[in-house]
């Protein structure tokens, strides 16, 4: 999440509803990490260090009064003081959602792909992604989230599965640099498409292929799905975000 000027963000406007809220300026807000503008976020987390005598329960409804309709805290607890949303997270989990027909309602959440894509051909090119493995090409310099030390991700799985004219694409990694998925995606797809060959996933991550960037998916069909911290369960088969609507 960030404060940008003269626009709005969630956590610009989660910052406002506080402090409307408990009267203070002196708190802290972090998020777990930032997404882009038109990428969606199912469970992102923060944490706010703030002075305030409303339980929890009472603050989340009371800030969701004050949020706009597009913005909604699901559950808020106390936590331990040395809690960090972001430094203690342990994984990151993305989903991406394709879909094979064209759609008026659901456009704002997937990516439509006209021409046929082989969901086979993308699974044996997923295989080069998943490890620890140097991104670098897969990565844009100088985007939303704080510049990472080194661009070696680790990538526990990636998963790709079909729900009906949905194909969905789950990706969980220790953090994920700006652009990554998209890119990911994107090369995928191709891949999917006929238009490059499985091999080709190699070839780009180690950087003799050519330029992933030009193959960035669209932001829309890309929402952060789960952020795990240490002793949560991380396992669970890839569900649809939002039905695929007329």
């Amino acid at each position: 999440m960030k404060i940008q000027k003269n626009a709005k963000t969630i956590q610009g406007e989660i910052d406002r509803a506080v402090r409307e809220i408990t009267r203070r300026r002196d708190f802290e807000l972090y998020g777990s990490g930032r997404t882009d503008a038109g990428v969606h976020a199912l469970a992102q987390v923060a944490h706010l260090d703030v002075v305030t005598s409303l339980p929890p329960e009472t603050l989340r409804r009371r800030l969701n009064d004050e949020l706009p309709a597009d913005i909604n805290i699901l559950d808020a607890v106390q936590v331990p003081h040395r809690f960090h949303a972001r430094h203690d997270a342990v994984a990151r989990r993305y989903l991406y959602q394709i879909a094979r027909r064209r759609t008026a309602f659901a456009k704002p959440f997937v990516w439509w792909v006209k021409e046929p894509i082989d969901v086979g051909r993308m699974r044996d090119a997923a295989r080069a992604f998943v490890g620890f493995k140097d991104f670098e090409h897969f990565a844009e310099s100088g985007g939303a989230d704080a510049p990472e030390k080194s661009t070696h991700v680790l990538v526990d799985r990636l998963d790709i599965e079909e729900h009906g004219e949905l194909v969905l694409v789950g990706i969980e990694g220790s953090h994920f640099l700006w652009k990554m998925v998209r890119r990911i995606v994107g090369v995928l797809v191709e891949i999917g498409r006929g238009s490059l060959e499985p091999s080709a996933a190699a070839s780009l991550l180690d950087g003799t292929g050519g330029e992933p960037a030009r193959l960035t998916a669209p932001a829309s069909g890309l929402f952060l799905e789960r952020v795990a911290y240490k002793g949560d369960e991380r396992s669970g088969p890839i569900a649809p975000a939002t039905p695929l609507h007329r």
